[in-house]
């Protein structure tokens, strides 16, 4: 099973629009995302944002490449300060390739709790775009399969 990471790509500032939509970049970054995925085959049969406007535009969009047809879902603990125990906890349940779309401390810190088993240092370096593949190792741990950022693909 493998699980892909995903910070929402680049939003507005806040005092431009509360509600922080994705900026024309952010959608461009995305894309590029979606397409790397797509042309090294990767598909997911689970899709979560959330909620908040830019990670569920971020999610919309990279599901167009990795799951067309299927709808992302607003999930509960992916804010940027939410605790990471929850969502490590239903990941240890979960058998589906799954994409996650959140934000920054949050992601990073799920990705050192993993993959480490402690929430501090984060193991990756997340930016605005970025997506992170971990994998089941045999023991039923995590471990990074790989990480791409959008700068990659510009």
């Amino acid at each position: 099973m493998r699980l892909y990471l995903v910070q929402h790509g680049e939003a507005l500032p806040k005092d431009q629009d509360p509600d922080r939509p994705l900026t024309e970049r952010g959608e461009v970054d995305a894309r590029h995302v979606g397409q790397f995925l797509a042309d090294h085959s990767i598909t997911v049969e689970s899709l979560y944002h959330s909620g908040k406007t830019r990670a569920r535009q971020t999610a919309e969009i990279l599901g167009e490449y990795v799951c067309p047809g299927l709808l992302p879902e607003a999930m509960d603990g992916l804010g940027p300060n939410d605790p990471t125990g929850p969502v490590a906890e239903q990941t240890a349940r979960w058998s589906r390739d799954t994409l996650l779309v959140g934000h920054l401390p949050f992601l990073g810190r799920l990705a050192a709790a993993l993959t480490t088993g402690a929430e501090e240092p984060a193991p990756v370096g997340f930016q605005p775009g970025s997506v992170v593949c971990l994998e089941h190792d045999s023991d039923g741990g995590w471990q990074l399969a790989f990480m791409v950022r959008p700068d990659l693909l510009r």
